[in-house]
């Protein structure tokens, strides 16, 4: 049976890392990996209740960075020329007051929006980035205490 965590126990987003291509990312302002689950609708006769068939599933991931480095303008460079990086990406939680670790490992991830040029005037810059992927893992977890 569970029992009833405390406050410092919630893991907090400061403590968060991601990773590209391996290498730490400092700059990083915030990072979301999904997994989009497709359905199909299934009925029977004499059921009024509607049900759903696992059909496939499709992984999107997004991260915001700092605009410290030029990122974006070499994947353009890339694409531009007709290829298309591919690389792994990591997310990680590792706060020293929570029960444990969690890292998301993410594979063959590809890249549907790069942000070219954003800025506001007054405003610290980000770059935002996007794409899918076609695998994950999580090498670390936190078990229900």
């Amino acid at each position: 049976m569970a029992k009833k965590p405390n406050a410092p126990r919630v893991m907090s987003g400061t403590f968060g890392m991601f990773y590209w291509g391996g290498e730490p990312v400092y700059e990083v302002n915030s990072f979301e990996a999904k997994l989009k689950v497709n359905r199909e609708t299934v009925t029977f006769a004499g059921d009024m209740t509607e049900d759903s068939k696992l059909m496939g599933t499709a992984g999107e991931w997004s991260v915001k960075i700092k605009k410290i480095y030029s990122r974006g303008a070499e994947l353009a460079k890339q694409i531009k020329q007709g290829l298309d990086p591919r690389m792994t990406f990591i997310g990680k939680v590792d706060d020293p007051d929570a029960f444990g670790s969690e890292r998301c490992v993410l594979y063959n991830c590809w890249f549907g929006d790069i942000s070219l040029m954003s800025f506001e005037t007054g405003k610290v810059l980000e770059e935002e980035y996007s794409g899918g992927f076609t695998d994950f893992d999580f090498p670390d977890t936190v078990d229900v205490q």
